[in-house]
């Protein structure tokens, strides 16, 4: 009697184990067709920020070519600035007042106040700003080159150094040094942005 009893605990048992690892196969495979499931719609968003970053970048690279040709400013620079001071076209200085470049205005020029950020003594803060409001992005551009042939009023030659720049990382050096925006690594994103993007193969 001992023996059969002994056996049918031995059989439940392998019953039960086999249940459980049942259940643990059906878990594990759920789990696995979620992933399978949310991977394509990961991808599938990468793909169409991509797609919506090359759209803006060959929206603007043929009027920066057109720059390049008549003010030697490289597109690069061009775009690379674009793409940073923006978050490609969608802040509201550039979609809503056409402003790629974060451009202040001064005296009567249409202007509009908004807040952003400025990196001083040491620490990131909050200020109101008047900049500059354009009809296009064409003509934010424009004014952007303009702002490097001429200067400003204190210093005509201040971005001198911007356009007789032979590449790119001469270009965004210049920048930093004359001093277009208060971040301390402000070339060094521009580079970045350019060398992920591989903004240099418009300035051939």
């Amino acid at each position: 009697m001992a023996k059969k009893k002994w056996k049918k605990r031995k059989r439940k048992n392998v019953r039960f184990v086999a249940v459980v690892l049942g259940v643990l196969l059906m878990m594990i495979a759920f789990v696995l067709s979620l992933r399978g499931l949310s991977t394509p719609f990961a991808d599938q968003e990468q793909n169409d920020e991509a797609k919506t970053h090359q759209q803006f970048i060959d929206q603007l690279a043929p009027y920066a070519k057109e720059l390049q040709n008549g003010y030697g400013v490289l597109p690069s620079i061009i775009l690379g600035q674009a793409i940073l001071e923006s978050n490609w076209g969608k802040s509201t200085l550039a979609s809503k007042y056409n402003n790629l470049f974060g451009i202040k205005a001064f005296g009567d020029q249409k202007k509009v106040n908004l807040e952003t950020k400025e990196f001083v003594n040491e620490e990131w803060i909050t200020i109101q700003g008047d900049f500059r409001v354009y009809d296009s992005w064409e003509q934010s551009m424009d004014s952007h080159t303009q702002l490097f042939v001429n200067g400003v009023d204190w210093n005509p030659a201040l971005y001198e150094k911007v356009l007789t720049a032979t590449n790119y990382r001469e270009a965004a050096q210049a920048l930093q040094e004359a001093g277009y925006a208060t971040d301390p690594s402000y070339s060094e994103k521009i580079i970045q942005v350019i060398e992920t993007y591989h903004l240099d193969q418009y300035d051939q």
